[in-house]
This record gives C-alpha cells, structure tokens and sequence, in this order.
C-alpha cells in the first residue's frame, strides 16, 4: 500500500475516532441524531447502546490502525498485544451494540439488515482473529483482523458516501439504506483482494515470542 494512502487511512481513523466524542460537547440532536424519534432518543436502552457502539468503535479506530505496522509488530510485540487486546474489546462491545441500534436505523428493514449484518460480521471477524492467534497461527490471524478492521472502517466510509449519496438523489432516506450496504460491503471486497494478492499462508508463533 503506497505510503500516502497509509497516511489518508489514518487521518480518518483519528478523525473519526474522536468524532464520537463531540457528542459529550456538543447539544447531541445533530448529525445521525436529528433523524431520530423522540421516542427512540428517550428510550434509556437505545441510549446506553448508542453510547456504547460510538465510543467503542471510536476506540476501535484508534488502536485498529496500529496493528497493521509492521515495524510495531516485529519490534515492540508487547505493544501489539496490548493495543490488540483494547482493539477486540472494543470491537465485540461495540458490534453487540451497533446490532442492537440496528434494529432502530433510519431508514426501516433495509437500513437495520445492512447495520444488523454489519455488527454480526464485525463480531464474527474478530472472533475468529482472535482465536487463531491464540492457536499461534499468525497468518490466518492477520487475514480476519483485516476483515475485522474492513468493518469496523464501516465508520468512515459511511460518512463519506453519506454526504455524496444525499447530494446525488436529493433524499437522505435513500441514501442512508444504501450507505447501510455501501459503507462496508466494498470494504470486505477490497480487503479479500488485497488479502488474496498477499497470498498468505499459515505460519505457527515460534515458542520464543509465544
């Protein structure tokens, strides 16, 4: 990957990241919010959820992209682990709420199928990341976090087709069950390219770094 397209990843995985967090500044009924039912945003469930999925995967931005550095990964292992363990924390957290705002989306059945499938795939994704390392298969590790960080940059890519979609058919409703597929089908696409160009194959941790 050419090192200007590193550094645009991670831009928007720290602007992104933080993002969440301006919703504990600023009066919350903006953005995503202003689509929202009275009912929906009274309901203390709802709320917890949202919280929960915004700062989590917030999170999960922020310690996602610095597993993908090789020079931390080859020397500063203890680094990758820690920020691997607060990356598939945030991630499982934050999937399990996002599948529970889901059924709540903008948007009706099409919209709450695309985030709904999105979560599930998130969880699952890293799920299985994590138990392959834990079997000290490093390969098969790396091709499901990179599917699990497809996913989680769902956050990202919705917010740029977002904007573009409303603009092109003038209906925000349209656009947004749309970006419920668009924002991280082509993610996982990208990432099974890139993963089969790779061509990876399974290596065992050596008992010395185990």
């Amino acid at each position: 990957m050419k090192k200007s397209i590193r550094i645009l990843i991670i831009l928007c995985c720290i602007l992104i990241g933080l993002y969440p967090f301006s919703y504990f500044i600023i009066h919350r009924e903006f953005g995503l919010l202003s689509t929202k039912k009275p009912k929906v945003l009274l309901d203390l469930a709802w709320n917890i959820s949202f919280y929960f999925h915004i700062v989590l995967g917030g999170i999960a931005l922020l310690t996602g992209w610095i597993q993908f550095s090789e020079k931390i990964r080859r020397s500063k292992i203890k680094l990758h682990r820690f920020f691997g363990r607060i990356y598939i924390i945030s991630a499982l957290f934050s999937g399990l709420a996002g599948i529970y705002i889901g059924f709540f989306a903008t948007g009706g059945i099409v919209a709450s199928l695309g985030f709904i499938s999105l979560g599930v795939l998130w969880i699952l994704f890293t799920f299985i990341g994590f138990n392959h390392i834990r079997k000290g298969l490093i390969n098969t590790h790396k091709k499901y976090m990179f599917y699990s960080f497809a996913c989680c940059f769902a956050a990202v890519t919705l917010r740029i087709w977002l904007p573009l979609l409303t603009l092109s058919f003038g209906d925000f409703i349209i656009a947004y069950k749309i970006v419920a597929w668009l924002c991280w089908v082509p993610n996982l696409v990208i990432s099974h390219l890139i993963i089969r160009n790779n061509n990876l194959r399974n290596s065992k941790i050596p008992k010395s770094i185990s």
